[in-house]
């Protein structure tokens, strides 16, 4: 199985990949994480990323498909592909179907994680972590059982995202439709798109995409 995984940030995207990469061993590919990655290698692409990024500019489809057709010339003939925050245009979408062709591959199919904005503000703008050992909490969905004392390690010290704050969000929920927009209808016109309630519990969204990719 080789899918697209769509979602505004806070959506879930990155723990349902993680889950799906443990229960049926897929290869998560994230553009951030890819970037990351190649930067930090001593190759010509990898000078080339890190360049571009220690200058603030933004690297190219033509980069990023490079380092997605490295990754999936890589991966195993049986190993299916997670997809998440590519491709975020048209042209990415283009470029993904001539890529995954080359390999051999077809993409089987398009989750998107629906989610309400204003509970998703809520959602992001009141989570915050142990800055001793990163335990994840949240104001009301899950604070600490003692207040200001981490479960975990009894730590008082915790610390919360810069761009956790309910502007940054609204704006990335702006820029997320306006990118998303001009893919969705080429994918359902092929009718592989399935939108699942990303509002829903952890457990009840991965059981919604086992049952899609089953």
């Amino acid at each position: 199985m080789n899918i697209i995984l769509l979602g505004p940030p806070g959506a879930g995207k990155g723990t349902q990949s993680k889950g799906l990469v443990e229960r049926h061993g897929m290869v998560q590919l994230s553009t951030g994480d890819m970037l990351r990655e190649t930067r930090k290698a001593d190759t010509e692409l990898g000078r080339t990323v890190a360049d571009i990024m220690d200058s603030g500019g933004l690297v190219s489809d033509d980069i990023v498909s490079a380092m997605i057709d490295a990754k999936l010339a890589d991966m195993g003939e049986g190993q299916g592909a997670i997809f998440d925050g590519y491709p975020r245009t048209a042209a990415q979408a283009e470029q993904l179907d001539e890529i995954l062709a080359k390999h051999g591959r077809a993409l089987d199919r398009v989750i998107e994680l629906e989610v309400n904005e204003d509970a998703l503000v809520e959602r992001i703008t009141g989570r915050f972590s142990c800055a001793n050992c990163g335990t994840l909490y949240h104001d009301t969905a899950n604070p600490p059982k003692t207040p200001g004392v981490c479960d975990s390690c009894g730590s008082t010290e915790f610390k919360r995202r810069p761009d956790d704050n309910e502007e940054t969000v609204r704006n990335r929920m702006a820029e997320y439709r306006a990118k998303t927009a001009p893919i969705l209808p080429g994918y359902e016109a092929r009718g592989i798109v399935t939108r699942i309630d990303g509002m829903a519990g952890i457990e009840d969204v991965a059981a919604a995409i086992d049952k899609v990719l089953a």
